[in-house]
Parts: structure tokens; C-alpha cells; sequence
């Protein structure tokens, strides 16, 4: 007998449930405010587990329905084959670009980390 087949009160719970790593991950990615950004590292270690090699894939199998484009590569650049979505957020928020040199490959500006990184302060107001 399939798991499908038994009746709803016999299926194991959560069977569909995120794993519990890629849960935090994204309830991290939705702490991020508007404009600003954590890179892959910054959110594996906020959450004392992981690294950056973890939290990106995470984040490329379930970060659809959560603010994806405030979780960055530690270079600035963004994020390949989705450039141009996530230029797009980054202006509609103000997140502190650098604009591209004349040499840069498609001429897309990098994010200015220094200025929008968020070093998740807001975790001392209760969350865990």
C-alpha cells in the first residue's frame, strides 16, 4: 500500500514539510529588510550550521517563494541567470548597488556590500 493510498489521519506528518535546515534558511532570508542583503556565509553562520555551499542550495531548490535576492554571493555579483529579476528588486528597494566598469561583463553593476549588508541585528528582539 502507497503512503498516497492510506487514508489522511494515517500519513506520516509533514510528509511534503521542508527539510529543517532549509526551513531556517528561508525563515532567515525573510528576517533580511528591504535593501539590504546577507551573503550565503553570513546566513550559515547567523544560523551556527552550514556554510555558504549549503545555504545555496537551499536556496536554489526552495527559495522561490521568499526575498531570494537578498541572499548574495560574498563577491557582490549577481546571481547568474537571474541578473536582471533581481537588478530589478534592487533598485525598487534601494539596495547600494556599484555600477558596472565599461570592462564588466554585460555592464551590471555588483552590490555594494559594504553599505547593504545586514548583520542580522534584529535576532536580538526575539528571534532564535
Amino acid at each position: 500500500m502507497s503512503e498516497h493510498s492510506l487514508p489522511d489521519d494515517a500519513r506520516p506528518e509533514q510528509a511534503d514539510a521542508l527539510p529543517e535546515y532549509a526551513e531556517r534558511v528561508l525563515e532567515v532570508t525573510e528576517l533580511i529588510p528591504p535593501g539590504r542583503v546577507m551573503t550565503y556565509g553570513d546566513v550559515a553562520e547567523w544560523l551556527e550550521e552550514g556554510g555558504p555551499r549549503q545555504v545555496g542550495r537551499v536556496m536554489s531548490l526552495y527559495g522561490g517563494g521568499v526575498p531570494w535576492w537578498r541572499v548574495v554571493r560574498a563577491d557582490g555579483v549577481l546571481l547568474a541567470g537571474h541578473e536582471l529579476e533581481a537588478l530589478g528588486h534592487y533598485r525598487a528597494e534601494g539596495t547600494p548597488l556599484k555600477e558596472a566598469s565599461r570592462a564588466a561583463e554585460g555592464h551590471l553593476p555588483r552590490l555594494d556590500l559594504k553599505r547593504a549588508r545586514w548583520d542580522g541585528g534584529e535576532r536580538a528582539q526575539g528571534h532564535t
